[in-house]
């Protein structure tokens, strides 16, 4: 395959149109490699990341009646965009001066109450790019120990877990959403499922 040539296309203007406390939003325009010109539109978010957090299930065993299986931690929450609720994989935005581990540490704390003994970052990835200026990374959390849940006040989820076994099966029943699939797929392509 030939890559394009990048120095084909030349930058004339670039213009902010709105902000908001989530995303910027505006476009590029682009004199394309035929000479023409074209506006392409552009959202920009700030780098956000989403948790593979694993329990050990003999932990769980003592608990409840579970069994000993290892176990994934799930959040389930109403996502009013798209007005629908989904079960998805704990995940938020990486704040300034954080890496993906220590946001992962973090938002997985907040959100389920649990703290990692040890995180791996699996990938970091460019989301949508037709349209999106967003990355995203993707963080495997093992040795979970309680922490303090402190959800922000936009956050009204509910935790749960999910059999390793079936969490790839379990995050394809609709409404499926991207996040919560591509890391599953990833630490799956890791061995780590």
């Amino acid at each position: 395959m030939t890559e394009p040539d990048s120095e084909a296309w030349t930058h004339r203007e670039s213009a902010t149109e709105y902000k908001t406390g989530w995303y910027d939003g505006g476009y590029d325009l682009v004199e394309q490699p035929d000479g023409t010109e074209k506006r392409y539109y552009w959202a920009e978010l700030p780098p956000a990341v989403v948790v593979v957090a694993r329990v050990d299930g003999d932990r769980l065993a003592d608990e409840s009646e579970m069994g000993s299986e290892d176990r994934l931690l799930f959040v389930e929450q109403y996502r009013p965009p798209i007005r629908e609720t989904h079960l998805e994989l704990p995940a938020g935005i990486v704040e300034d001066g954080e890496s993906y581990t220590q946001a992962a540490t973090r938002e997985l704390e907040e959100e389920t109450g649990f703290r990692p003994s040890s995180t791996a970052l699996l990938q970091e990835y460019a989301v949508a790019t037709g349209v999106l200026r967003h990355d995203r990374g993707v963080v495997y959390a093992a040795g979970l120990e309680l922490g303090q849940r402190e959800l922000d006040n936009n956050e009204f989820l509910e935790v749960t877990t999910v059999p390793v076994g079936s969490a790839l099966e379990c995050a394809r029943e609709q409404p499926a959403n991207d996040s919560t699939l591509t890391a599953l797929l990833l630490a799956k392509e890791e061995g780590l499922l």
